[in-house]
């Protein structure tokens, strides 16, 4: 069953929203070499605390941290740790925060120092591929309409879309129906309706879209180690364009 939200829970939604874009700013500023990714997973659970929300991540099926930090050719699911960032590395930030039993999930992903050229390109590809599956929710559309817009971008720039992770819907759960992949035919899926709150998130690699988890149990890496990159936004699907909830 998936939901269509009214408009006060669509605000609450984009509260919360609003408490994850500043979050995300201020890791931004501290994200530099020489910093622990446990230092930036402590600055984001004092940023999300002290705006009135809870880090929706912490305790979610057990995971240890209160943000997933990944890095290089960790894919998702980073667990906060004594790493040290240094330059060259390219960092995801993915972060969810619950304001009043109403969840927003965003994703960005930052270079650390000077990056190469490849690893820019990629990042780059990926944050346009989330926008223009963001273009693609409209009311009307069907979910892989979103899904084949991502694909088809992220393939003609000769990358690679992540398969065996998709996004989602997110309201009163941080996983919610529909799930929304990054590959696909269009016209297929569940049809767009106003008031569904989805999270879109493409998740990029340089080589191969085979993935396969560490021994932590949480990390997600590249199965070839090569880079990955992953931006995020929830929304809310209108009648005529897709609101940002997490912008």
């Amino acid at each position: 069953m998936i939901a269509i939200r009214s408009e006060e829970e669509i605000a609450l939604i984009k509260k919360a929203g609003k408490i994850l874009s500043q979050t995300l700013k201020t890791l931004e500023k501290h994200a530099r070499s020489g910093v622990e990714t446990r230092q930036l997973d402590a600055i984001a659970r004092d940023e999300i605390l002290n705006r009135g929300g809870y880090p929706a991540f912490k305790g979610y099926r057990g995971f240890p941290g209160n943000i997933c930090i990944s890095v290089n050719e960790a894919v998702v699911h980073g667990i906060p740790s004594d790493r040290k960032l240094r330059d060259g590395d390219i960092v995801s930030l993915d972060v969810g925060v619950r304001f009043r039993d109403y969840y927003a999930d965003a994703a960005i992903t930052i270079g650390i120092g000077k990056i190469s050229q490849a690893a820019r390109d990629l990042m780059d590809v990926t944050r346009k591929a989330l926008y223009i599956g963001i273009a693609n929710a409209v009311k009307g559309n069907r979910v892989s309409d979103i899904s084949c817009g991502v694909q088809q971008y992220v393939e003609s720039n000769g990358f690679s879309v992540v398969r065996a992770l998709v996004g989602h819907g997110i309201g009163q759960n941080v996983h919610e129906e529909p799930e929304v992949p990054n590959f696909g035919k269009p016209g297929t899926g569940p049809k767009l309706e106003a008031g569904m709150v989805i999270a879109i998130e493409p998740m990029v690699n340089a080589g191969t879209f085979d993935v396969e988890a560490l021994d932590d149990g949480w990390t997600i890496v590249t199965k070839d180690r090569r880079l990955s990159a992953h931006f995020e936004h929830t929304i809310v699907i209108r009648e005529k364009k897709a609101e940002t909830l997490t912008g």
